[in-house]
């Protein structure tokens, strides 16, 4: 069979599940050190050091002008593409910008009854950097991935935005991918890759300016270098393998759940399956699917081995303790095929995205619904989110005290100060006291 079968029935099973599900966090000491080392590389040679290592692992003939697509190159390529895909995408990015626009967070006010003023600036970044994966040697441009981090990204009012993906052997970028940058209006793309291309956008070169945020899904190494650039620029998640997690009912349909299973299965041998159900039978058909559907696909032997490794069915005693069981996985995409799945809705705590019903399958959100399909994985949606327009901007507090608010808290606040032993704070406040004129 395809993948194992595991009971669950409350907290006296939590751990085991909890142990086996952990063991994908995993980390590679000798993938930090080699990226320590590119982030090093990077800032002593800059660009050198780009073209350096886009000609060991992406194109032998690489050259330093060549980092950059000219941006008539990005304007001509709609028109290397199929019309009828370039209309999908299209309709694609406008589905994600009318979600996104839901988002948009606004500054705001209040005026207090002594004169005082009390508000918050939100602004965008100044420059977001997005990271687009090559996908098999860019042949399998990812377009979604772009569709999914520049659109928030605009949205939030991101004036300059830079795109990194690693070139084809002969050095250009995927037509679509170009495509997709010129529908949504960008015009610095690079082509450079992995995590050197993280390097250059957290720290900057000649060529690539330095971006305050880096957002986009990437390997081992370019997830990484993410981490390790945290405080030099802000990044939009920690991501690890994708993962869903499906709770069913025994009105679910066997084979779109099988389906649906491996639609993540594909994507990384350490990408997590799972069918929480209260139907033994509707399990054991789950498994007969996915051991007939799996032969039919290219991607045949890396998705058999995600199911085996980290594929499963659980099987609850009841939906409550199917709720128990999704929201101690925190999943990264959260499939509900239950008969009355919307009522189940506020018992979900810990999902990066849940999809309610039959037809509502993981990949309509992947690609085409509007919600952003960046999302917390390996449990990280217990305290995080998919990523948004908030990703791409900052708050200001202002704070216009009246002299009536701080002269009167005066003694207050500079006791305060004392405690923490911060005598100058509290002298900040009583010298106006001491000094205030009787009136404004």
């Amino acid at each position: 069979m395809p993948c194992r079968t595991i009971a669950y029935t409350g907290p006296e099973t939590e751990a085991a599940l909890k142990s086996w599900l952990d063991a994908r966090r995993a980390a590679d000491p000798a993938v930090e050190r080699t990226v320590l080392d590119i982030l090093a590389d990077v800032t002593a040679r800059g660009d050198e050091a780009l073209v350096e290592y886009t000609r060991r692992f992406d194109c032998p003939a690489f050259e330093p002008d060549m980092l950059r697509v000219a941006p008539e190159r990005i304007k001509a390529a709609p028109d290397e593409i199929p019309a009828t895909d370039f209309a999908i995408i299209r309709e694609a990015a406008a589905n994600i910008r009318a979600f996104h626009e839901r988002q948009r967070r606004n500054s705001w006010m209040q005026a207090m009854p002594d004169g005082g003023m009390l508000g918050q600036m939100v602004r965008p970044v100044d420059r977001a950097g997005l990271y687009v994966p090559g996908g098999k040697g860019g042949e399998t441009p990812l377009v979604s991935s772009l569709l999914m981090n520049a659109i928030p990204a605009r949205v939030a009012g991101v004036e300059g935005l830079a795109v990194c993906s690693p070139p084809r052997a002969d050095g250009s970028l995927n037509p679509y991918i170009l495509a997709a940058a010129a529908l949504l209006e960008i015009d610095e793309v690079y082509a450079v890759g992995s995590a050197w291309a993280i390097a250059a956008l957290g720290q900057g070169t000649d060529a690539i300016p330095a971006v305050d945020v880096i957002a986009g899904p990437g390997n081992i190494f370019v997830t990484t270098a993410k981490r390790l650039l945290i405080g030099r620029v802000g990044i939009d998640m920690i991501a690890g393998p994708s993962e869903i997690a499906i709770l069913a009912d025994e009105t679910a349909k066997a084979d779109w759940l099988a389906a649906d299973m491996l639609s993540q299965a594909e994507h990384d041998p350490l990408a997590a399956c799972l069918l929480v159900t209260t139907s033994p039978e509707l399990g054991e058909a789950v498994k007969t699917a996915l051991a007939s559907q799996l032969d039919a696909l290219p991607r045949a032997d890396l998705a058999r081995k995600a199911l085996h490794d980290w594929g499963g069915v659980v099987v609850v005693p009841d939906l409550e303790a199917g709720l128990a069981c999704i929201n101690l996985v925190a999943p990264e995409h959260l499939e509900v095929v239950c008969r009355d799945g919307f009522e189940l809705l506020g018992r979900i705590r810990h999902a990066g995205a849940v999809f309610l019903g039959g037809y509502a399958p993981e990949p309509v959100g992947d690609y085409f619904a509007g919600p952003n399909h960046v999302l917390p994985t390996l449990g990280t949606a217990r305290f995080s989110s998919a990523l948004s327009v908030e990703t791409f901007m900052k708050t200001s507090s202002l704070i216009a005290t009246s002299r009536s608010f701080t002269l009167g808290n005066a003694d207050k606040i500079a006791r305060l100060a004392r405690l923490e032993g911060l005598e100058a704070h509290a002298r900040s406040v009583e010298i106006r006291k001491d000094l205030s004129p009787k009136a404004d």
